[in-house]
């Protein structure tokens, strides 16, 4: 497993989640001292040790056991289970939040989708968000446009199902079936500043990414002065168990 194999890599170079994303989830009274979380592919906790920061009780499933023993160290006040999303024994009605933070493309939804359903409690919802590495609503700065560059040459090599902004066909993936209904959509907008370091080591996380590509990205953040600006966004998809009563002003509720 790629992560696995560069879990300290992984653990020092994935940026964190934005402030603002933790203000919605909060505000959307998702995430409070108390709540009762289940996080699939929780890495090695860059959405974890947040929520136990609010005072979550939260159990996380991660299926890499070099990732799961950094998690363990980086979050001790969470039960750490090592298996996938698909094979985790969970009770029934147990939790109140179901989280997926840059993992839900991994999982075979078919199988996962009605296992949320049954562990969530009465009202509970479904929380999926990623970090998007490049944000097209933002003029192409020259590191970007090296970067699509190295992406033009290696031909077609993109992940099955919809592409990380498509945001509309996740959330259709995700309501297919009809255990989970949309409540809040929204896109996030925020920047990062990354050193030609932190650049090699980030893109080394990517499971599509060869060592050479990774080098020549590094290069370009060399070549434009040894540091750059990231400008990315967060699609934040908040669904809500069906059967249960939504709320709704506009998409929010």
């Amino acid at each position: 497993m790629h992560f696995d194999a560069h879990a300290d890599v992984y653990d020092r170079a994935r940026p964190p989640y934005p402030d603002a994303l933790w203000a919605r989830l909060s505000g959307l009274g998702l995430l409070h001292p108390g709540a009762r979380v289940v996080e699939l592919g929780a890495g090695t906790g860059q959405a974890t040790a947040p929520m136990l920061r609010v005072g979550a009780a939260v159990t996380a499933v991660e299926p890499g056991p070099a990732l799961a023993d950094l998690l363990r160290r980086r979050c001790p006040g969470a039960t750490v289970l090592v298996a996938t999303a698909e094979s985790v024994p969970l009770p029934d009605a147990a939790f109140d939040l179901a989280v997926a933070a840059t993992s839900v493309h991994w999982f075979d939804l078919d199988v996962v989708l009605p296992r949320l359903h049954r562990t969530l409690a009465h009202g509970g919802h479904l929380a999926v968000w990623r970090n998007a590495y490049g944000d097209p609503a933002v003029a192409a700065t020259p590191f970007r446009e090296r970067v699509a560059a190295i992406v033009a040459r290696r031909g077609d090599r993109r992940r099955p199902g919809p592409g990380e902004l498509d945001t509309e066909a996740w959330l259709e993936r995700l309501t297919q079936g009809g255990w989970f209904v949309a409540r809040h959509v929204e896109e996030l907008a925020w920047s990062i500043e990354l050193g030609t370091d932190e650049v090699r080591d980030l893109f080394t996380t990517f499971s599509d990414w060869s060592a050479a590509e990774v080098e020549d990205a590094a290069r370009a953040v060399a070549d434009l002065g040894g540091r750059v600006t990231e400008h990315y966004r967060t699609p934040l998809l908040v669904l809500s168990r069906s059967g249960e009563p939504v709320r709704r002003s506009g998409r929010d509720a």
